[in-house]
């Protein structure tokens, strides 16, 4: 006897709402509008005659149904996904997918791609910048890099390297921050901060107290923006203190910049070398957030992944000596 299946369509839909406690981010992880998230929840709603998704409020959060139905959804859409990939000649062998943040990709992996690609031309490669979370093998990312303190528990998890933090500015701007007692008054100094990393300032703050004394300013003070490498373009322009990360961000550095008082303005940043220097006397302070490789857990990766792996671990390693 066939089995009597649900509309497929919709248990997509309802995996990634699932996930993301939201109709919105699922509908933007698709390439939908959030309004054809929700009607294709109902339809399988429907067909199973049973709520799946409480819509109290604006936040969506799943009923005992929902919280039932899930694993079975995402282990099957698993299977499918993994399957496919085995035996299609299109999804397989000499094509790699890697999902990594915007700044790890511009800072480190594509300055380095030449050789990877100069030892395996006959692999193709393609890098996904987008911010959204890779769920393997659904979005078809073979290999993840992220950054975070520790191992992924889902997935198998490779440290590449770790970060310290290091405050950074443009010199004529730092020559002209606020002091209080000979030293940084960091509760008027212009902060710049990183929406994606907006604990970095209490992080660097808590470590440093021991070693400087260091107080934390006001929470939220200063410029927002979403990305590292907009918030050291920002320091650049000289528009306030950021944190660089270190060892990534360490070719946009150049020597400490000087706390004597200069008249000067900031100048506009150039390409051509460095105008952001380490903050004297603020000394930079290991973190444990790192860069992590991330492939499924479960099962042995393709050889073009397993090589891509292992160009990461030796460009890291190298990077690190």
């Amino acid at each position: 006897m066939s089995l009597r299946l649900p509309p497929l369509a919709s248990l997509r839909l309802f995996e990634a709402a699932a996930r993301h406690a939201s109709f919105k981010q699922a509908a933007e992880e698709l390439g939908l509008t959030p309004s054809a998230v929700s009607h294709g929840i109902d339809t399988l709603e429907t067909w199973l005659g049973a709520p799946l998704f409480d819509r109290s409020g604006r936040a969506v959060s799943l009923t005992a149904a929902g919280e039932d139905l899930l694993p079975y959804v995402s282990e099957g859409l698993s299977m499918i996904a993994t399957g496919a990939h085995r035996v299609s000649p299109l999804l397989g062998a000499r094509r790699i997918r890697v999902s990594v943040a915007p700044t790890f990709a511009r800072r480190w992996l594509v300055p380095r791609l030449g050789r990877f690609r100069g030892r395996h031309p006959e692999i193709d490669l393609h890098v996904d910048t987008s911010h959204r979370q890779a769920v393997f093998p659904l979005d078809g990312v073979d290999l993840a890099i992220r950054m975070g303190p520790a191992p992924w528990p889902s997935a198998r998890s490779e440290l590449l390297f770790r970060e310290t933090l290091q405050p950074v500015a443009h010199p004529d701007l730092a020559a002209r921050l606020p002091q209080r007692e000979g030293r940084i008054d960091w509760a008027r100094a212009p902060l710049i901060h990183v929406a994606t990393v907006e604990n970095d300032w209490a992080a660097w703050f808590a470590a440093a107290a021991a070693a400087t004394g260091e107080t934390l300013p006001p929470p939220g003070r200063g410029l927002h923006v979403d990305t590292v490498d907009l918030a050291l373009e920002a320091a650049a322009q000289g528009l306030g203190v950021a944190l660089a990360r270190l060892p990534l961000c360490a070719g946009a550095l150049s020597s400490p910049a000087p706390l004597s008082p200069a008249p000067a303005a900031p100048a506009p940043s150039s390409p051509a070398s460095p105008v952001l220097s380490p903050l004297a006397g603020c000394p930079p302070v290991p973190v444990r957030t790192g860069y992590w490789a991330l492939l499924p857990s479960g099962h042995e990766p393709r050889r073009e992944i397993a090589a891509f792996l292992r160009w990461l671990k030796g460009e890291s390693a190298a990077f690190m000596a």
